[in-house]
């Protein structure tokens, strides 16, 4: 495996860090250059935090890729630090492809949009406001953050709920009065105060934690989980999309996953699998989301695209 190359783009005047990964070997390769994946992580993640495996996996099988960090996170610039903002994060997506399409060897009419989590639903919107996107693959995607409160609300009981708004309204104070953010983990045991509290989160997130990971987001970002709705941008979706469900997920609820990949029809190919949302990350079931992904990207940017006449090709995934 080539090393890792460290490098830097601009995102509204804010400085994003990222590791490029160079592909190896012709199977992609045209005269115009490679497919470039380009990566980021999830809800209060770091570049570093469980996707490198799928990073160097895209890389061993051709594909250079670029995996960045967000602004205020990891090794990226950017203030305050830990403020989850789909907007901000959208924006540092929009980017980063404009940097990989700058990039030498890299064919700029094949970019390959990857997320999980969180990422998994802000490439709907990314890619469908870019309209050159080759092909985009959503790994156990949080594609409606009203869906997830009202899950919250039904599993944690409303006073969770009131308790995570009340924290964000005192961090939204603050803010406004100038004052250094407040912060809630973004981790914890059930019946704890963080934003993740279901059973084995705190677990599978730190199994996966880089050095650079903090288990901390500003509280405010509570107030504004509610209007991230990825999936209101799916019927708009005109290229091909691989939506990776874990049919246990207990944090992106699987029902609106579904959902956008119905309403993105014959545009979408649905892979599902007996797992929770940590799951994918590591062992068996990150091979095996990695292999369906890069079997959907060898048909889908080396061959002849797989359409549907009406609605999403549907795979459920078994453990041999």
């Amino acid at each position: 495996m080539k090393p890792m190359l460290e490098t830097t783009f601009p995102s509204n005047g804010v400085t994003c860090a990222a590791w490029r990964l160079l592909g190896t070997g012709d199977a992609f390769v045209t005269e115009s250059g490679r497919p470039c994946v380009v990566m980021a992580h999830g809800f209060g993640g770091t570049r570093d935090t469980g996707l490198l495996a799928y990073a160097e996996g895209f890389a061993a099988a051709g594909l250079d890729v670029l995996l960045f960090d967000y602004r205020g996170f990891g090794d990226s610039d950017g203030a305050p630090r830990q403020l989850v903002s789909y907007r901000r994060q959208r924006a540092d997506y929009v980017a980063a492809i404009a940097a990989a399409r700058k990039l030498d060897g890299v064919d700029p009419d094949r970019i390959v949009l990857w997320g999980t989590s969180y990422s998994g639903g802000h490439i709907l919107p990314v890619a469908v406001g870019d309209g050159r996107i080759a092909a985009a693959l959503s790994l156990t995607p949080a594609m409606d953050g009203l869906t997830a409160l009202i899950a919250l609300a039904r599993h944690g009981g409303p006073r969770k709920l009131a308790t995570l708004v009340r924290h964000g309204l005192k961090d939204l104070a603050r803010m406004l009065t100038g004052r250094s953010p407040h912060h809630l983990p973004v981790v914890g045991a059930p019946g704890s105060l963080a934003m993740m509290t279901s059973a084995g989160a705190l677990e599978g997130y730190h199994a996966l934690a880089g050095p650079t990971w903090r288990n901390q987001v500003t509280a405010r970002t509570a107030l504004e989980v509610a209007f991230n709705r990825p999936t209101r941008f799916a019927s708009r979706v005109r290229f091909p999309l691989l939506v990776q469900i874990g049919e246990n997920d207990a944090v992106a609820p699987p029902a609106a996953a579904h959902r956008a990949a119905t309403k993105a029809g014959r545009y979408s190919s649905v892979r599902t699998y007996p797992v929770d949302h940590f799951d994918v990350y590591d062992g068996h079931w990150q091979q095996q989301a990695l292999a369906d992904q890069l079997t959907f990207l060898r048909r889908q940017l080396n061959g002849r695209p797989i359409l549907t006449n009406n609605r999403p090709i549907t795979q459920k995934a078994t453990q041999s």
